[in-house]
């Protein structure tokens, strides 16, 4: 492998990385990058050839003890010369002693499993333009009104590690809309929606019930051109599948959540919709 060389990316490599992913069909966030990039800085490798980008991926650390690959992408031209698993083992070495999660598209399951991944759960992203309005029980806000710390505990319920740098750009950008749903002081749901090259993505969704859940995901639509939203949500969770059925979003793509070890415990009955399939 002469000429081919592993480095951290820039700016610009962000920027390439979510083109790519584009063309693989995962529809990224417009401004994702910029999020991605305050949850680990030295987190996102490109292997070069001559020069020449032909592989990527993430490998974000979080906390102390968690971490998670994503972006895992080889350019057509070059896959099967082994640039990608040279790079893959330099991911995996930059997590090792942690939890490492990932989501996994089906055709690259079985190598996940070789490297010590197990399924969890699947992601299966519904899509569409919610059907019905508000019963107007829930109470809605711009989530950038609340107390930071409040939304970041919040999220923490959710999510196995901390990861406040990511939450408040992740919820802060332009370009983006995140609302919350407060009770007696507490907050009952979380929803962000963000502009992409397809539908909006609706991302993380949490909710303490799907009445809730619901009028986050038709408020967030009112943001989205045509109203068109995607949600990737856990089949762990059947009553946030359920509710994507009942308001007419229909399945488009599906990714395995997979684990080095154990899963981590999280409210899985209040998780509607993860993040993000690239940073978990």
């Amino acid at each position: 492998m002469t000429g081919f060389e592993i480095g951290g990316a820039s700016a610009a490599d962000m920027e390439m990385i979510r083109a790519w992913a584009d063309e693989e069909g995962w529809n990224p966030g417009d401004t994702d990058r910029f999020a991605f990039a305050v949850a680990d800085p030295d987190g996102f490798l490109v292997g070069r050839l001559h020069g020449e980008p032909v592989v990527c991926v993430s490998a974000v650390r979080y906390g102390t003890g968690f971490g998670f690959i994503g972006f895992y992408i080889a350019r057509p031209r070059w896959r099967g010369q082994g640039y990608g698993i040279r790079l893959w083992k330099a991911a995996m070495s930059r997590l090792d002693g942690r939890l490492v999660g990932l989501d996994g598209v089906v055709e690259q399951q079985d190598n996940y499993r070789r490297s010590g991944f197990r399924p969890a759960w699947n992601n299966v992203r519904h899509e569409g333009a919610p059907r019905g309005g508000d019963d107007g029980a829930t109470r809605v806000v711009d989530a950038g009104t609340l107390p930071f710390a409040q939304l970041a505990a919040y999220d923490r319920r959710f999510f196995p590690a901390p990861r406040d740098a990511f939450l408040s750009a992740w919820t802060g950008l332009p370009g983006r809309t995140a609302l919350a749903a407060v009770r007696d002081g507490r907050i009952e749901g979380l929803g962000v929606v963000r502009p992409c090259s397809g539908a909006s993505r609706v991302g993380p969704l949490y909710a303490a019930t799907p009445e809730v859940a619901a009028t986050l995901v038709r408020r967030l639509a009112e943001h989205a051109p045509g109203g068109e939203v995607a949600v990737d949500v856990p089949d762990a969770n059947p009553t946030a599948t359920a509710l994507m059925a009942e308001l007419g979003l229909v399945p488009t793509f599906e990714a395995a959540r997979m684990y080095t070890g154990p899963a981590p415990t999280v409210d899985l009955p209040g998780l509607y919709g993860v993040a993000s399939l690239e940073l978990g």
